[in-house]
């Protein structure tokens, strides 16, 4: 008998809007160019989940000499039951040079545009939600001007 791996579905875990404070850039590092953007809040809306993004954590960037950011990002959870969860969301930017300036100006630009994918993964004591401890999570977001927004579905 042989077996093959089972092929990886996609299910709908919940849209994100998570809001930005302005850019603290760095400078450039051994690394690249070091941003970090604090998290002011947010919401959260899905089948499973729901509930607001609370003030705290950051994304801690590092923008490569080609434009592209490698996104490292941490913050809680509230859910609409009063349930905590720590999420983490680690992924890369990159597209045309003139698409990242624009979005580097603010500017609304087509995420069709550029490429912006994450992993997400999360941590949680809540009794409810101890699904999420065994589950990884992928997205695809775009930038606005003050927020992060990202479709987040469950790997199954």
């Amino acid at each position: 008998m042989t077996y093959e791996p089972v092929r990886p579905g996609l299910e709908p875990l919940a849209r994100f809007r998570v809001e930005l404070a302005p850019v603290k850039d760095l400078g450039v590092t051994p690394w690249g160019r070091r941003r970090v953007i604090d998290v002011l809040g947010g919401s959260f809306e899905g089948p499973r989940l729901s509930g607001e993004v609370l003030p705290g954590g950051a994304d801690w960037q590092v923008v490569r000499t080609d434009g592209s950011a490698d996104i490292d990002s941490r913050y809680t959870l509230r859910t609409h039951d009063d349930a905590l969860v720590y999420l983490q969301t680690q992924g890369v930017r990159h597209g045309p040079p003139e698409v990242i300036a624009a979005l580097g100006r603010g500017e609304p630009v087509d995420p069709a545009g550029y490429y912006f994918r994450l992993s997400v993964t999360f941590e949680t004591a809540a009794s409810g939600y101890l699904w999420l401890n065994h589950t990884l999570a992928v997205a695809s977001g775009l930038r606005a001007d003050s927020a992060v927004i990202y479709d987040a579905y469950t790997v199954s």
